[in-house]
């Protein structure tokens, strides 16, 4: 997929090889707080999702796609389009990069351009939104890049290490394709 292509970063559909890696990210307990996790996830429930991972986001009302590197091809990362909703012509997306090592290189700026551009140009949305915890200042930041606005925050949305946090609701709308 070319439109999916960067100068550092593609990315591609799930595969069943992915198993691992996709076990690995749901399984790690320092990022449920931004996945809404709340339990582990068996790897035969995860091997189920990537068998069913071949439906399009019309069908599954999302779609996961893996962010790996140009040069060596290893996944990196997982960025998603969810609650997908073609009537209002909405998503929204999420991104995560796996390991502190590759974080704070580009990947995730680089991925969540090509999603947006993928969006709005071959799924033809009017809109994405983003929910991101107010304390989680690397997302803000990333999403304000390409021009997504807070437009508002739920009070005390998410429990978590023994106290309540603020999540806010960042929306781009499309107004360049």
């Amino acid at each position: 997929m070319v439109t999916l292509k960067g100068q550092n970063i593609f990315l591609r559909a799930l595969e069943p090889e992915d198993l691992e890696f996709v076990y690995a990210i749901e399984n790690d307990e320092a990022i449920w707080e931004v996945s809404n996790t709340q339990t582990p996830y068996s790897k035969f429930l995860i091997r189920q999702y990537l068998e069913n991972a071949h439906q399009d986001i019309y069908e599954a009302k999302q779609l996961r796609l893996a962010i790996c590197k140009n040069q060596t091809s290893e996944a990196i990362g997982l960025i998603d389009l969810f609650d997908f909703d073609p009537k209002n012509s909405r998503a929204g997306v999420g991104i995560i990069i796996q390991n502190d090592e590759d974080r704070n290189n580009g990947y995730g700026k680089e991925a969540l351009e090509l999603v947006i551009k993928f969006s709005f140009t071959q799924l033809q949305l009017h809109q994405l939104f983003a929910n991101i915890q107010t304390e989680n200042d690397a997302s803000i930041k990333l999403f304000s890049t390409f021009g997504f606005q807070k437009i508002g925050v739920k009070r005390d949305w998410t429990f978590s290490k023994g106290k309540f946090l603020d999540e806010a609701i960042f929306q781009l709308i499309n107004t360049k394709f």
